[in-house]
């Protein structure tokens, strides 16, 4: 391809998004779009070649890198095979997905009821709870994010859940974040402890016998990448069972291999009734979703019919991918090498940047999923202000490396298959940006 046609590819794809496509959570006359022609493990290019590394994993979706050659050649055969069948019908390459994400699901779990994504995971599994307690009230916190769906953004605690507030029964409550705790603490354990006795205090408030389940997210993810405190999310087990209410776990972002772990929740002691996945179980080469299903919910409707069900529920695409997915995280150990990155390369490395930077007000995460929170002032922790961030991200993106920039924060969120060259190329554009980018603030 010559420079002039590859030039011309990618105004085309321009004009054309910016003439016919509407995008989400945008005012649309101020988008100003990067165009991805293709991409390869870490790293993403446009049409003209122009490369980026790609730290963001677009929505913290790309597990397993851009294009591995095992999902795409899986999808490529299951197309040949199969394209399309309905979910009633039974579909081996169904089977074989939800056998493999049972694997690795805690004992007492053996369904899994595939969606198209994560946001009607959490939408069916409200409607499992409350059909299975017969209650109606579901509790969630204020920093979290649960989808674009009825039930599921009102559940979302962050300011999308406002303009959509029209679900019934969803009440909030502030979960741990010690850096900017609303409980006075000054410890992880006494932010633990202040934040169970909010929620117990929210429970009885509300009445026990009205509430359905707490959902969480097991580290909130857009929220802010908040690592739960030591006993938290026990503590949660612990108050839900005694009031007979059930614990969704939402796995969509920090499950398949983020945390370091297949689930995020099995490096924290608590059991979930019901587990959300979508994102990192396929990487997002295929749409998928579902949730997984403990035994005593899923025989409420033995001889009851869940009132639930979707076209594309289990399809064949999405389940080959997952399959290939999985298999290739386990031969390939990706899992392992999210923790281990993690754990001797991304922490030590932003543990430095925040030596050097004052406007790094703390840094927090695990495997491949981390923040660095910005802030105008470390002592009053005052958030660094939106004209900032959006200098910092032109900055990263003119180096070439793809940010996820939220509020006031960075979220270093590569891929699973992220190398210890990968990072030792990030951290220095990280460096740079924050030095020259906001260069008499902070």
């Amino acid at each position: 391809m010559t420079e002039n046609l590859a030039e011309d590819l990618d105004e085309l794809a321009r004009g054309l998004d910016r003439d016919h496509v509407f995008h989400s959570w945008s005012a649309q006359s101020q988008l100003s779009s990067l165009v991805v022609a293709s991409g390869r493990g870490c790293r993403v290019w446009d049409h003209a070649g122009r490369e980026y590394l790609d730290f963001s994993s677009q929505l913290v979706n790309v597990n397993i890198g851009h294009q591995h050659p095992a999902v795409v050649q899986a999808i490529r055969e299951q197309a040949e095979l199969l394209t399309t069948i309905a979910p009633s019908t039974v579909s081996l390459a169904r089977g074989e997905a939800a056998k493999r994400i049972i694997g690795h699901a805690p004992p007492g779990f053996h369904k899994v009821f595939f969606t198209n994504g994560g946001a009607d995971a959490n939408e069916n599994a409200i409607r499992m709870a409350r059909l299975h307690t017969g209650r109606d009230k579901i509790l969630s916190t204020y920093r979290s994010y649960h989808g674009n769906t009825g039930a599921a953004i009102v559940s979302t605690g962050d300011w999308r859940r406002i303009p959509n507030e029209f679900a019934r029964g969803h009440v909030h409550f502030f979960g741990p974040y010690l850096y900017r705790s609303e409980f006075w603490a000054t410890t992880p354990e006494e932010e633990s402890e202040r934040a169970l006795h909010h929620l117990r205090r929210v429970i009885e408030a509300e009445g026990p016998s009205s509430i359905a389940a707490i959902l969480l997210e097991t580290i909130p993810g857009t929220a802010g990448i908040m690592l739960p405190p030591p006993g938290y999310l026990a503590g949660v087990r612990e108050l839900a069972d005694r009031h007979g209410i059930l614990l969704i776990l939402d796995e969509v972002m920090c499950g398949f291999g983020r945390s370091g772990r297949w689930f995020a929740f099995d490096g924290y002691e608590v059991r979930p009734d019901l587990i959300t996945f979508a994102k990192g179980v396929n990487s997002g080469y295929i749409p998928a979703g579902g949730v997984v299903i403990s035994d005593p919910i899923a025989a409420t409707f033995d001889d009851r019919v869940f009132p639930g069900g979707l076209t594309y529920s289990g399809h064949p695409l999405a389940m080959a991918s997952i399959v290939a997915t999985l298999d290739a995280m386990e031969s390939e150990g990706i899992v392992e090498n999210a923790r281990a990155i993690g754990e001797t390369e991304i922490g030590p490395a932003l543990a430095e940047l925040a030596e050097r930077h004052a406007v790094i007000g703390e840094v927090r995460g695990e495997g491949v999923f981390w923040a660095i929170e910005l802030v105008a002032d470390r002592d009053t922790r005052e958030p660094l202000p939106a004209a900032a961030m959006g200098r910092i991200k032109s900055g990263l993106v003119a180096r070439g490396l793809l940010p996820f920039i939220q509020d006031n924060r960075i979220h270093v969120v590569p891929p699973c298959v992220v190398t210890v060259e990968d990072v030792a190329e990030a951290m220095p554009i990280y460096d740079e940006v924050l030095s020259t980018a906001l260069e008499g603030e902070g």
